[in-house]
């Protein structure tokens, strides 16, 4: 802005893009817990048929994109992290606190690393 003004637009995008990768983080967890639980369902069918057979790759694929998610949430934050350091004090908002989303996104991180776990150790 000319003059030196503040603006706080710039922490608001970046706070938006921060909850952007949350969001995307938590939708590829969501689907990386479909994919490795599909494959209970079709021992279940195969169960149900008397057929014997195994579960497949599904719980390692969805494990994966589980921490494909945690990942994309993880980096988002550090990046958002970084990105709040080198911005003034005067573009950022009073009452704002990096400290909410931050907190909130470790969480699902957290989270997602003990789905990890649960996944791969019960396939």
């Amino acid at each position: 802005m000319p003059g030196g003004a503040s603006d706080p637009r710039v922490y608001f995008a970046a706070e938006r893009t921060m909850l952007a990768w949350l969001r995307t983080g938590i939708a590829i967890i969501g689907f990386g817990f479909i994919v490795a639980r599909f494959g209970l369902f079709l021992r279940l069918l195969h169960f149900e048929a008397g057929s014997a057979a195994s579960h497949g790759l599904s719980p390692y694929l969805g494990a994966a994109l589980v921490v494909l998610g945690v990942l994309a949430i993880a980096g988002g934050a550090i990046q958002y992290r970084l990105f709040c350091r080198t911005l003034p004090s005067a573009d950022r908002p009073v009452s704002s606190s990096p400290h909410f989303v931050l907190g909130l996104s470790w969480a699902v991180v957290l989270i997602g690393a003990a789905l990890v776990i649960v996944l791969v150790a019960n396939p």
